[in-house]
C-alpha cells in the first residue's frame, strides 16, 4: 500500500514543498529512502523505527520504500523524520491518511518526542505559498511557524499526541500567532559618547541613507564604541525586512522559541580571523550563508580592518554593489541576500599613532604597507571616510553627556520617511541603493553644485562610482536638512567625507 504525505525542505534560504511517498510491499524486510538523501536523512530509518516501537505501534515487517520528491534535488537535515513516520503508519493502516491540505515536518527522538529543526520560517512561508492550510511542527518551532500567516499551526510534542489528533481522539490546540513582547535587548546609547561630534554627524548621515562608513583614528579614540551605538539610531525593520533577515538566521538555527523574529536590525561583528567562506558563505555538501548574509538589512562591523585577510575583504566587493552573493560549489549553487551597511574601523598604522602623535615609530614604508592592505576598489565602495581624533582631557572630564540616540533617531526616521515617499512602497528603501535612473531623477545639480563637483572630480581623482556615491550622500544630507534639492553646502559636506588625506604620502 502506498500513501503520500506533504512536507517541506530547504534550498539555501528558501523553502520548497517536498512530497514524501511511502510504499509497503511484499518481499524481504527492508527500509530504503530515495530522492538524493544525505546521511542525516538516511539515518531517519533508525530514528523512525525506534520512535514507532517506543510509542506502542507496530513497525511493518515488509519492504518499505520512501521517496522524497522532487527526487532530483538533494535533501538534507532531519526535517523529514515526522512525514516519513506518518507515511509509514498511514500506509500500514495504523493511522488515517492525512488530508491534502496538511503538511508535517520535524525531527524525532528515539522516544517519539519531536525536536525543532532549523529553517522553520522559510519552510513555513513556502507552505503558505503552496496552499497548505494545516502545518504540524515541533512545539518549540511553532511560534516561528506562525509568522507565516494564513495557516493553522499545530504544536506537536510527541508522536502519540499527533496520532490522537489525527484519529480525532484528542485534538491539539492550534498555536497562537506570535507577537513581540515589550522586553527588547538594550542597545548602547550615543549619550554615553563624549565629544566626537563630527563622527556622530557622519554616522547620522550613514543611518539616514544606509551608507557605508570607514572610521580612522588612533587606539582608544572611540571607534568601536561609536560603531556599537549605530543600531540605536537606525530605523526599525519593516515586516518584509524582518522576515527576510529572520529567514537567514533561522536557516542557521539562530532563532529561539522566545524570540523567533528579529525585531531589531542585525549587528554582526566577526573577528578578523574569519575566513572568506565564513564571510561570504559556503560549505560542503550543504551551502550555508555567511556573515554578510547574517547582516542582511543590518550592520556589518569590521573592527581593525587591515587585519582581515585580503581575500576576506575582496569577497565583499560584489555583494556590496548587488545586495546578494552567489556561492558556487561542486555540490551546487546558492544565492543569498546580502544588503548590509558596512561600518569599518582602523588605525592609520600598525602602532596606531601615525599623524596623531610623536609616539609613532613606524617607518614610511611600514605605514604604506599597513594602509595599502585596503584595496582601492574596496575604498571606492565606502561612502563616508571620517577621522576619529583622540579626545582631550577636558572633553573626557568636563563635557556633559552627548545627545541621546532617541533625538538622533527622530531625524533619521524623518529622512527615511522622505525617501520612502520618494521611491514608493515597491521601490528601494534608502538613498544608498539609488541606481543611475534614480540619481538622474532625484539628484539634479544646479550650476554652483556642478562647478563644485567638477573641481572635486579633477582634484580628488574620483571614479564614476565615487561620483555617484557623493551624489547619494549629498541627497541624504539634503533630506536631513529638509531640502527638496541638493545645494552647494550639501555637496561640500559630502566631499569632505570623501577626501582621503589620511593616506600616507
Amino acid at each position: 500500500m502506498m500513501t503520500q504525505v506533504r512536507s517541506l525542505g530547504l534550498h539555501g534560504v528558501e523553502g520548497y514543498e517536498v512530497l514524501c511517498e511511502c510504499d509497503l510491499s511484499g518481499g524481504l524486510p527492508n527500509f530504503e529512502i530515495v530522492g538524493l538523501p544525505d546521511t542525516a536523512v538516511k539515518e531517519a530509518r533508525d530514528r523512525v523505527r525506534s520512535a514507532v516501537k517506543n510509542c506502542g505501534f507496530q513497525f511493518p515487517v515488509s519492504r518499505i520504500t520512501v521517496n522524497l520528491a522532487p527526487a532530483d534535488r538533494k535533501k538534507g537535515g532531519t526535517v523529514y523524520d515526522l512525514p516519513i513516520l506518518v507515511g509509514i503508519l498511514a500506509a500500514g493502516g495504523q493511522l488515517p491518511r492525512p488530508e491534502g491540505d496538511c503538511a508535517f515536518l520535524g525531527e524525532l527522538s528515539l522516544s517519539g518526542a519531536l525536536r525543532s529543526v532549523p529553517g522553520m520560517l522559510p519552510m513555513a512561508l513556502a507552505a503558505q505559498k503552496a496552499g497548505i492550510r494545516r502545518l504540524f511542527v515541533p512545539a518549540d518551532a511553532a511560534p516561528e511557524a506562525t509568522l507565516a500567516k494564513g495557516m493553522t499551526v499545530y504544536p506537536v510534542e510527541t508522536v502519540g499526541q499527533l496520532v490522537a489528533h489525527l484519529k480525532g481522539e484528542a485534538l491539539i490546540d492550534p498555536a497562537q500567532p506570535w507577537a513581540p513582547g515589550g522586553n527588547q535587548a538594550p542597545v548602547p546609547d550615543f549619550s554615553e559618547v563624549k565629544g566626537q561630534e563630527n563622527v556622530k554627524r557622519a554616522l547620522e548621515i550613514a543611518a539616514a541613507g544606509g551608507h557605508n562608513v570607514l572610521m580612522i583614528g588612533p587606539p582608544g579614540s572611540g571607534k568601536s564604541m561609536l560603531a556599537k551605538r549605530l543600531p540605536s539610531i537606525l530605523p526599525g525593520l519593516s515586516e518584509r525586512e524582518a522576515l527576510e533577515a529572520t529567514a537567514v538566521h533561522s536557516v542557521l538555527g539562530l532563532t529561539t522559541k522566545e524570540q523567533p523574529l528579529l525585531t531589531q536590525r542585525p549587528f554582526r561583528s566577526p573577528h578578523h580571523t574569519v575566513s572568506a567562506m565564513g564571510m561570504a558563505g559556503g560549505g560542503n555538501p550543504l551551502i550555508r550563508p555567511g556573515e554578510i548574509s547574517l547582516a542582511h538589512h543590518g550592520v556589518l562591523f569590521l573592527d581593525e580592518l587591515p587585519e582581515f585577510h585580503k581575500d576576506v575583504l575582496e569577497v565583499m566587493r560584489q555583494p556590496m554593489e548587488e545586495g546578494k552573493v552567489q556561492i558556487t560549489r561542486a555540490a551546487g549553487s546558492e544565492t543569498f541576500p546580502a544588503r548590509f551597511m558596512l561600518v569599518c574601523a582602523m588605525n592609520p598604522c600598525k602602532c596606531g599613532w601615525y599623524g596623531y602623535s610623536d609616539r609613532c615609530r613606524c617607518s614610511q614604508k611600514d605605514v604604506e604597507k599597513y594602509q595599502y592592505k585596503i584595496s582601492g576598489p574596496l575604498l571606492d565602495r565606502i561612502d563616508l571616510i571620517v577621522d576619529v581624533p583622540p579626545p582631550d582631557f577636558d572633553t573626557l572630564s568636563d563635557k556633559p553627556d552627548g545627545e541621546p540616540s532617541a533625538c538622533i533617531k527622530k531625524r533619521v526616521d524623518a529622512a527615511r520617511s522622505v525617501q520612502a515617499k520618494r521611491f514608493g512602497a515597491e521601490g528601494i528603501p534608502c538613498n544608498a541603493q539609488m541606481g543611475r535612473t534614480e540619481l538622474e531623477e532625484f539628484c539634479p545639480l544646479d550650476e554652483g553644485c556642478q562647478d563644485l563637483m567638477k573641481g572635486a572630480f579633477e582634484r580628488l581623482g574620483l571614479t564614476a562610482r565615487g561620483y555617484d556615491r557623493i551624489l547619494r550622500v549629498a541627497r541624504t544630507i539634503a533630506d536631513l536638512d529638509g531640502c527638496e534639492n541638493i545645494q552647494v553646502p550639501h555637496i561640500a559636506e559630502a566631499l569632505q567625507y570623501r577626501a582621503t588625506g589620511w593616506m600616507a604620502k
